[in-house]
């Protein structure tokens, strides 16, 4: 309960941060990615603070034995720069550049109510389950059938038996 009542408090922290920062604010996050125009810098101190701070607590958190609220540190597998992180990057530049936002200025941005911001969010969120569904039947697919037959026209896969 109190590691879920403190992640409930970074959010809000985090969704503060986001108002006071400007990213809620489409049109500044246009004006940033907007290089060639009227280009507004704001918000590249905003992401220089953030990652200056990451940077800092980072060294420091990384040499505890264990996280404050887990029993231990996750163990990250995937270190390596891939064809789905490189597309799953350009997919959110290209929403984020479209749109003006990405999911967390949105999410926080809709208590606004604006019929656009709500129909954003729906489709961010229908785009996320419709990617899970994907996911799961991929992974079946390469895990087999329930009753251990092999998925039609190829091998077995590793990790799976004849």
């Amino acid at each position: 309960m109190k590691a879920m009542l403190l992640a409930g408090l970074a959010g809000l922290l985090f969704a503060v941060g986001l108002g006071i920062g400007g990213m809620t604010d489409p049109a500044r996050v246009l004006g940033f990615l907007d290089v060639t125009g009227d280009w507004d810098p704001s918000l590249l101190f905003l992401m220089a603070g953030a990652v200056g701070t990451h940077a800092v607590l980072r060294r420091l958190i990384v040499h505890r034995p264990r996280p404050v609220f887990a029993p231990a540190f996750p163990n990250l597998s995937q270190t390596r720069v891939d064809r789905r992180l490189v597309g799953g990057a350009a997919l959110f530049g290209i929403g984020w550049g479209l749109a003006g936002y990405c999911p967390g200025p949105a999410l926080v941005s809709l208590a606004k109510g604006a019929p656009l911001l709500v129909l954003f969010v729906a489709a961010m969120l229908a785009g996320m389950a419709l990617f899970r569904g994907w996911e799961a039947a991929r992974t079946s697919m390469r895990r087999g059938t329930a009753d251990g037959e092999q998925p039609t026209g190829g091998r077995p896969h590793a990790g799976t038996t004849p």
